[in-house]
């Protein structure tokens, strides 16, 4: 789309919104969703059909609205700096046993 400028004073430019089209949806109506709800009962025993209601009695009382709680990333024991360490040194131990001639005995 071709932007066209309108010089209203010498010097002084602006641009010619009467070619610039409304910005329209093939839909009828544009979709709005609603702060109603059916009554529900929060923890403080009282019913709301409000929805913003309803989550700012929550976040008041520290609850966690399910559905949008952001947890931390669980970090695996195997991610753990020493637990990485620990497990090289029982490699490194095993293949010095195992050069070093050391072999389990089979008792089968």
């Amino acid at each position: 789309m071709e932007v066209r400028l309108i010089e209203f004073e010498p010097g002084r430019w602006r641009v010619d919104r009467r070619e610039i089209p409304v910005a329209r949806s093939d839909l009828p109506l544009p979709y709005v969703i609603s702060d109603e709800m059916p009554p529900t009962e929060q923890v403080d025993g009282r019913f709301y059909t409000s929805k913003s209601a309803f989550r700012a009695v929550g976040r008041a009382l520290g609850l966690t609205e399910v559905g949008t709680e952001k947890f931390k990333p669980k970090r695996r024991a195997e991610d753990a700096p020493e637990f990485k360490q620990a497990r090289r040194q029982a490699l490194r131990t095993a293949v010095e046993k195992y050069r070093a001639g050391h072999r389990v005995k089979d008792h089968a």
